[in-house]
């Protein structure tokens, strides 16, 4: 019996093992050998060359480095990073290189890649996975999107298959070929972590971010959907020491293929424009627009003679819906403006207090400079007020650069109370707003401080440096 035990444990053993390990086959890394072979020659190497000019030292106010004793560690110091009284930077003539990526749209070779690896350059020098090299002209640079178009001069070329960054999903695999550091036609591979990433300085491009491994010289190169069709650019990391730390940003092939197209077609880039300064919803702001949870980009500032002023929108207006599609948060409203056909109608939900309100806006065309600086001088103080908010009129020179109407908002000269600290409130913003009401003047704004109701929470649109903002301020108690 002991004979015949042993083999039915071993053989229970080794099929329950097999067992186990079938799922994880399964589940298994894809093989991306054939994706690699088939597609890296239609991605290319760019270098470009850009001529530096002429420039003196900086003179820097320190002791004459002579003074200090041969072989002292003060001296050596002061000579390592100061020279001779400043840096010695480039002398004309020399060359500034940069390295990065891109891809064959067409067998003509149309060529897309990124704006900063192109930005600048005095010549553009594409190199083939054949080895075989050429010039390359620009076609058109969007700085906006970070995509560039150019062209070399050949035929016959691989091209790569467009695919659809809308259908990718969360996890999925996707695979990267760039040239890293220079290291032509480097394959790294990844998962998507999330789409629509918008990033602070970027407004118009909802990122594909994902965990591949990239690095400087993989810009302007494609992402691959397993299916081998481009997907993304890979553009941006984050990172603290300028290497990959798991964050790379690529922007969706449906955006760069758009302004790919106004370029070659137009050599300049059209994008829809609303014309207001927005911001999220927060719980507190959400709380006072009597709101059940924060959704929406809240409107900050209609811009003059813009097309939401044209349409009827006001500042403290809540957009939830724009052309159908639910906003979420502010960053998301952007990109799907920046899309929209200039000259045609959208259709807005908005929430205006309280209620909710549908708004045709015609979009218009997103100029090329929209900044609004800051500045004036401080009028006479007054006396603080429940918030501990010590305001003043505002001055007409800061008034006209704000182009605010007459006898609109009040200064804060200082915020002393503890309800406005906590709101952030700072010495220099103007209240144009307060309570989804207008503040005329201090006289007024005192008069409406007055009335707001002990312990709850309301709104107070400010201007600042930065532009304007809601903040939320919870109203002490009488």
């Amino acid at each position: 019996m002991r004979d015949i035990k042993f083999p039915i444990r071993i053989f229970a053993a080794t099929t329950l093992g097999l067992l186990f390990m079938l799922p994880l086959q399964a589940r298994g890394l894809p093989d991306f050998t054939d994706l690699a072979e088939r597609n890296a020659p239609s991605v290319v190497n760019i270098s470009t060359k850009q001529q530096l000019i002429r420039r003196h030292r900086q003179p820097f106010n320190i002791p004459d480095l002579q003074d200090f004793p041969e072989g002292s560690p003060l001296g050596d110091l002061m000579r390592k990073f100061f020279g001779n009284h400043g840096f010695q930077l480039p002398e004309e003539g020399s060359e500034k290189r940069s390295l990065g990526s891109g891809f064959i749209l067409s067998e003509d070779g149309y060529i897309l890649t990124n704006n900063h690896v192109v930005e600048e350059a005095d010549q553009i020098l594409v190199r083939m996975n054949d080895r075989r090299e050429f010039v390359a002209e620009v076609i058109g640079k969007d700085e906006r999107s970070d995509i560039a178009l150019i062209k070399i001069d050949a035929d016959d070329l691989p091209v790569v298959e467009i695919g659809d960054s809308e259908r990718l999903k969360v996890g999925e695999w996707v695979l990267a070929i760039g040239s890293p550091f220079g290291f032509d036609h480097s394959v790294t591979a990844g998962i998507v972590s999330a789409k629509g990433r918008n990033l602070p300085s970027e407004n118009y491009v909802p990122f594909i971010q994902t965990d591949v491994a990239i690095n400087p010289g993989n810009s302007g190169g494609p992402l691959f959907n397993l299916d081998g069709k481009v997907v993304g650019i890979n553009s941006q990391i984050y990172s603290r020491s300028g290497g990959f730390m798991g964050l790379s940003f690529a922007i969706p092939i449906e955006v760069a293929i758009n302004v790919a197209e106004q370029l070659k077609t137009r050599g300049r880039v059209t994008r829809g424009w609303l014309g207001v300064l927005i911001q999220d919803v927060t719980n507190d702001l959400a709380d006072s627009f009597n709101m059940d949870h924060p959704r929406g980009a809240l409107i900050a500032r209609v811009l003059p003679d813009s097309p939401s002023e044209k349409a009827g929108l006001r500042v403290g207006d809540v957009i939830l819906v724009f052309n159908g599609t639910k906003i979420a948060t502010s960053s998301e409203l952007p990109p799907l403006v920046g899309g929209s056909n200039v000259d045609k109608p959208a259709e807005l939900k908005i929430l205006r207090n309280g209620k909710t309100k549908q708004v045709k806006v015609n979009i218009g065309e997103l100029p090329s400079d929209d900044t609004l600086e800051l500045a004036g001088n401080r009028a006479p103080k007054v006396s603080e007020n429940r918030l501990g908010l010590m305001v003043s009129s505002v001055s007409e020179p800061l008034r006209r650069q704000l182009k605010l109407p007459s006898r609109r908002g009040v200064l804060v000269e200082s915020a002393t109370g503890q309800a406005a600290r906590e709101a952030g409130i700072q010495q220099g913003d103007i209240i144009t707003m307060m309570n989804n009401r207008e503040v005329e003047g201090v006289e007024h704004f005192n008069r409406l401080v007055k009335e707001l109701p002990a312990d709850k929470t309301v709104a107070l649109l400010v201007h600042r440096n930065t532009g304007p903002i809601f903040l939320a301020l919870r109203v002490p108690e009488a």
